[in-house]
């Protein structure tokens, strides 16, 4: 199914060999809360917005304004590009939202895209994966060096589904650098504390970017409860459209 995703820049971006963060929430809220918490910590602005007649038909209003279920936020003086998304796209789009966001950065000459995934203690508990609670995983052999820079351990054996599965796969036969970030969630649990772990994680790989802990997990609990309400109130419509 092709579902034409558009993106419509509202304000110039320039982010010639910068970074382009996923921030498309999936196996959990942990991706969604680190960019969130992200863009709330450091000086973004909306530039962009990203529509599909296969994205649910809905306006989140926050502080009075409407808003696109999906955006692109930027700071161009750290050239960083966030794609925010207050909902989980169906599993019918992830490999035309992840080719979407690879061809923008490309457009953009980003030099590294970052995504991340929420996944099961056990699936990463193999021979040779470092018994970490966050790994990653890297496109190319500089993505791969970046990680060891951040001492970030890589994981061997896996799979990474989704979004990030098909980042990784479409940025290895293309040579875009792509780093997915893998933490180990809990079931069941919240995911702010995972998202916290994702976002200080990016702060090693991001320059420029900081994290304050204490703060960082206090926003992130709040930003899982709006996601969380958005999801809930937007399943209806979700429901209806996909079956």
């Amino acid at each position: 199914m092709g579902s034409e995703i558009t993106i419509r820049e509202i304000k110039p971006i320039n982010i010639e060999d910068g970074y382009l963060i996923d921030g498309f929430p999936y196996a959990g809220l942990a991706n969604a809360i680190a960019t969130e918490s992200l863009t709330s910590t450091i000086d973004f602005e909306l530039a962009g917005v990203l529509d599909s007649d296969f994205f649910p038909p809905i306006s989140i209003i926050k502080d009075e304004v409407p808003n696109f279920p999906a955006r692109i936020f930027v700071n161009n003086m750290l050239k960083i590009a966030v794609f925010s998304s207050y909902l989980t796209p169906h599993e019918s789009l992830h490999r035309d939202v992840a080719k979407t966001m690879l061809n923008w950065a490309n457009q953009h000459k980003c030099s590294l895209i970052l995504s991340s995934s929420l996944i099961l203690s056990s699936s990463l508990i193999k021979p040779g994966n470092d018994n970490k609670s966050i790994m990653g995983v890297g496109s190319t052999t500089e993505a791969k060096k970046k990680l060891n820079d951040a001492n970030i351990p890589i994981l061997r054996d896996g799979t990474v589904p989704g979004i990030p599965g098909i980042l990784l796969n479409e940025g290895a036969l293309s040579k875009t650098n792509v780093i997915v970030l893998l933490v180990k969630g809990q079931e069941p649990g919240p995911d702010f504390r995972s998202g916290a772990e994702i976002c200080m994680a990016l702060s090693k790989l991001v320059p420029g970017t900081a994290c304050d802990l204490p703060t960082l997990l206090h926003e992130a609990e709040i930003i899982e409860q709006s996601l969380r309400q958005t999801e809930e109130e937007a399943t209806p419509l979700k429901d209806a459209m996909y079956g």
